[in-house]
């Protein structure tokens, strides 16, 4: 029996008014190997997270961003247990200079598939969640993409693009920069949040050249129960059980997705991410 999310949900919530809220804009930054950002905060929200639902659920693993690398590799190793797969703070350079937009990335995987997700912004007490073929919710209200304000089609022009430049190959990257299919573009900074506000409608195309297992596993899902669509830029589906980064091309409608990766195909360069 797969965990309950209302009681997920409380533990992700009193664990983020303990150990990342008090933090927030006021803890030490180092950089690690890889260039990014970790905290104090990212490690106590790691280690809280593995009491916690070890305490609950023990028969899980846990694998959590701030693990050593071969810690990674060993748990992706075999898909036979169930598997936490958890950034304890995704947005760690927006949470450690002060700007509001990070979250808690959780998802269950299970035999190598995701089984449910949530995606925390505690900021706004904003849950996102989802269970594979059940849905997903944000609190509690259903996330049915295209409901309430359809988007027609051939309207790319009127939309709003989350676009991680950064990671793009230079010609895509200048492309976009000069000749944008799209109304206008943000870049928020964490993924898994990024993921979920797609799947609210907040904006409605998405481009990036690289995540992590842990900024997309949870988030992925939560957008296809919401009935966003989503590929790699080499058409394969983005969610895959393992460490290699993986690209995003995503849209909350059949039509803009369609629209949105034939344009990015047309201006990419041959054999290039």
């Amino acid at each position: 029996m797969l965990p309950d999310l209302i009681l997920l949900q409380n533990i992700v919530r009193r664990a983020s008014r303990d150990e990342l809220l008090p933090r927030f804009a006021d803890v030490i930054r180092h950089v690690k190997h890889d260039g990014s950002v970790v905290t104090e905060a990212d490690v106590a929200m790691q280690q809280r997270l593995k009491s916690d639902l070890a305490h609950h659920w023990p028969e899980y693993d846990f694998l959590g961003e701030e693990m050593a690398g071969h810690e990674h590799e060993q748990l992706t190793g075999t898909t036979g247990n169930g598997l936490w797969c958890v950034d304890p703070l995704d947005g760690t350079s927006n949470f450690a200079t002060g700007i509001p937009y990070f979250a808690v990335s959780l998802a269950l995987l299970v035999d190598g598939k995701q089984e449910l997700a949530l995606v925390y912004d505690p900021v706004r007490d904003e849950c996102f969640m989802a269970r594979r073929g059940k849905g997903a919710w944000l609190n509690d209200i259903v996330l049915v993409l295209g409901a309430h304000e359809p988007i027609p089609p051939q309207a790319i022009r009127r939309c709003i693009a989350c676009v991680d430049f950064k990671r793009l190959a230079p010609l895509l990257a200048a492309r976009l920069g000069a000749q944008p299919p799209y109304g206008s573009q943000r870049n928020f900074g964490a993924s898994s949040l990024e993921w979920c506000w797609l799947a609210d409608g907040r904006f409605h195309l998405y481009l990036h050249g690289g995540q992590k297992l842990w900024d997309y596993a949870g988030g992925s899902l939560i957008l296809a129960e919401a009935g966003g669509h989503a590929c790699t830029l080499e058409d394969e589906a983005v969610f895959s059980y393992g460490l290699a980064p993986r690209s995003v091309v995503a849209a909350a409608t059949p039509a803009l997705f369609s629209e949105w990766k034939a344009w990015i195909d047309r201006n990419r360069a041959p054999g290039k991410t």
